[in-house]
């Protein structure tokens, strides 16, 4: 099992919007990065788990767990004219974007803020806080995997 740190605006999709899903289960899509699609494609796999990371917002931090419970096929919403992830160069022939499905394991009873983060020395490698990183989907290592939740167990 490898572990993941997925971002979203909440405005766009929150954990409570997850929460709302039937099953508490959706797909993660809408990702429009080559370095994030090859992870969406490629790397991330069926029982990994991820942050559910809520960004451009007043606090963002880590809100929540999830598990990926469908590996990466290929993203329809790039398809949908009518949609605002389309991209005429993506078909079904031939896809650019990928997705996977995820699961909400769990929420968070408050955040945990970029800056406890970054605050913290134990997080203080994490892809999340390196300078100019902007990857909507970044890996994490088991050890702050462990960190990250056993705080959210303390609060």
């Amino acid at each position: 099992m490898r572990y993941w740190l997925f971002k979203s605006e909440p405005s766009c999709f929150s954990i409570k919007d997850l929460a709302n899903c039937t099953g508490h289960r959706n797909h993660w899509d809408g990702v429009r990065n080559y370095q994030a699609r090859n992870m969406l494609r490629d790397d991330i796999k069926i029982g990994d788990h991820v942050f559910f990371y809520h960004s451009s917002c007043l606090v963002p931090g880590i809100v929540g767990t999830m598990e990926v419970v469908k590996a990466g096929y290929p993203d329809f919403t790039a398809w949908d004219p009518e949609s605002e992830h389309f991209d005429p160069k993506s078909t079904p022939e031939n896809p650019r974007w990928y997705m996977v499905d995820v699961r909400l394991i769990g929420q968070f009873e408050r955040p945990f803020s970029l800056q406890a983060i970054k605050q913290n020395p134990k997080l203080q490698d994490m892809v999340i806080v390196r300078p100019g990183n902007r990857l909507s989907i970044t890996p994490v290592t088991k050890e702050e995997w462990r960190e990250v939740t056993r705080w959210c167990r303390e609060y």
